[in-house]
């Protein structure tokens, strides 16, 4: 899938936003402006400065530079994707990002290395990432095989390379139960999560944010990056909760920061500027660029660097 909002700019300003980007001596909202623009472009130095950006000493930073490679869907980022999944020195949320893009961009040449990591990582957020990226190289391979291409990426309605495609023929009832039974795989409960946002009705948000609850981090934190997708206020509570719980996983807790970010009334705000202190990073650092975002959203600018 090509993403819809790709742009055009100046050799200048594509090595500036490379130069940003890659700055450690720059705040870290800046660097995210430079990166959410980078993604929006194609071609060698935007690539590769992102997989420069996989390795930065911000586990933030670097596990977003792993999903927009993935976004971008660009076969020449797989093999520092690949070196990324295989260095367990790395944060598990960045090895993660690094598994997930490899099931976004797709390619079957990748599943040895997923199945590998599936076996053998220590990091259970990363098993279960392989878990998924598998499933979703392994279903896109059958749809291919059955001739139908036009089935094998459905574009989301909200502009994401979703790691599962979302359920089919389901009604809320049933994608509920599906989502909160901790027996099902995790391709499936994933599958349900995004039909239900896809639905976004009252009692749909309601299954979601019931499974916050899940026994999983890796599910939790999807689920409160779909929550941020939906801007839905009624999860303000339950992300209030997330957030505060300094026992939760930061790549939850990071989600829930971004998520609140998005609904940005005066206590989803106020939450945020109190969590910039966090002593974890990759909390902190979220609650930041949040702010940083709703900052240019009130004045009517585009986060992203304008070209």
């Amino acid at each position: 899938m090509t993403p819809a909002n790709l742009i055009e700019t100046s050799p200048e300003m594509e090595t500036f936003l490379c130069e940003r980007l890659l700055d450690r001596d720059r705040p870290i909202s800046e660097r995210f402006r430079a990166l959410f623009s980078l993604r929006n472009l194609r071609g060698p130095a935007p690539r590769e400065a992102l997989v420069l950006a996989t390795r930065d000493s911000s586990n933030l930073l670097a596990h977003e530079a792993a999903f927009a490679l993935g976004q971008m869907q660009d076969a020449e980022a797989l093999p520092a994707l690949e070196e990324v999944l295989n260095d367990l020195s790395m944060h598990p949320i960045v090895r993660h990002e690094a598994a997930e893009a490899l099931g976004a961009i797709g390619l079957e040449s990748v599943v040895p290395l997923l199945e590998r990591s599936l076996a053998s990582d220590p990091a259970q957020e990363v098993q279960e990432t392989c878990e998924l990226a598998l499933k979703r190289i392994e279903e896109q391979n059958n749809v291919s095989n059955m001739g139908d291409v036009s089935d094998v990426v459905v574009e989301s309605p909200f502009l994401s390379v979703d790691p599962a495609k979302a359920s089919a023929g389901c009604s809320v009832e049933q994608l509920r139960e599906v989502l909160l039974d901790e027996e099902k795989p995790m391709y499936e409960r994933y599958a349900a999560l995004f039909a239900l946002r896809n639905d976004g009705g009252d009692a749909a948000v309601g299954a979601i944010i019931a499974s916050l609850g899940a026994g999983s981090a890796l599910l939790r934190h999807e689920v409160a990056y779909v929550l941020g997708q939906l801007q839905n206020k009624a999860a303000s509570a339950a992300l209030t909760d997330i957030i505060r719980n300094v026992n939760e996983h930061p790549m939850v807790r990071h989600e829930a920061a971004e998520a609140l970010g998005s609904i940005a009334d005066d206590a989803s705000i106020a939450l945020l500027e109190e969590f910039a202190r966090d002593p974890e990073p990759i909390v902190s650092q979220s609650c930041e660029v949040a702010l940083s975002m709703l900052e240019f959203e009130r004045s009517g600018k585009s986060f992203e660097v304008t070209v």
